[in-house]
């Protein structure tokens, strides 16, 4: 079993939602002792802003990385995601990680139909952090879009670990870390 972990945190080891990666990831790990795990820290190793040049291919090691992202995203049967919440959405870097997965003919394709997923059967855990408090609320547009390009891909099993209003006090920061925590040793028992 492959699982990959993708971190796109800028705040390093001040980062609630690197810390929650962590756990699930560990937990993961104790769930699945042979689990195999591959990771990218989209911080210290962005993936390149789609382009007119990207889609021309115009720079090898750019379409290179391409390929190995989308790879890693294929090969994975357990995505883990950190993403915090910028600004009312995902990082740009996490949004540019998946202008890299999101390939015609490789993730979706399109129908008579409609669209159609293709990288169904897989299991994508979010951990999202959000200074705010933004759950059910007009100002989330990180939780239905990652919702969305998941099942346009065809991957229904989404489950999220949310740490909100961390920005509020250091107490609702330890309470909702703390809460957040508890929603990771729950996956546990669902599996």
């Amino acid at each position: 079993m492959k699982l990959l972990h993708i971190d796109s945190s800028a705040l390093g080891d001040n980062s609630v939602s690197r810390e929650l990666t962590a756990a699930i990831v560990r937990q993961q790990q104790s769930l699945h002792p042979s689990l195999q795990v591959e990771y990218r820290d989209l911080d210290a190793t962005p993936v390149a802003h789609l382009t007119g040049r990207s889609l021309a291919k115009a720079d090898a090691a750019e379409t290179e990385d391409a390929e190995k992202v989308l790879q890693q995203f294929l090969d994975a049967d357990v995505v883990v995601i950190g993403a915090p919440m910028y600004n009312f959405s995902v990082p740009s870097t996490l949004k540019a990680w998946i202008d890299r997965v999101a390939v015609a003919g490789r993730t979706f394709r399109y129908t008579e139909n409609g669209p159609e997923g293709l990288a169904g059967g897989k299991k994508v855990i979010i951990a999202s952090t959000r200074g705010g408090i933004h759950t059910n609320a007009p100002t989330d547009f990180q939780e239905p879009f990652l919702r969305q390009i998941f099942a346009f891909f065809g991957i229904n099993e989404v489950e999220f670990i949310r740490a909100e209003g961390i920005a509020y006090s250091p107490q609702h920061r330890a309470d909702a870390i703390a809460q957040a925590l508890k929603s990771v040793e729950s996956l546990a028992q669902a599996a």
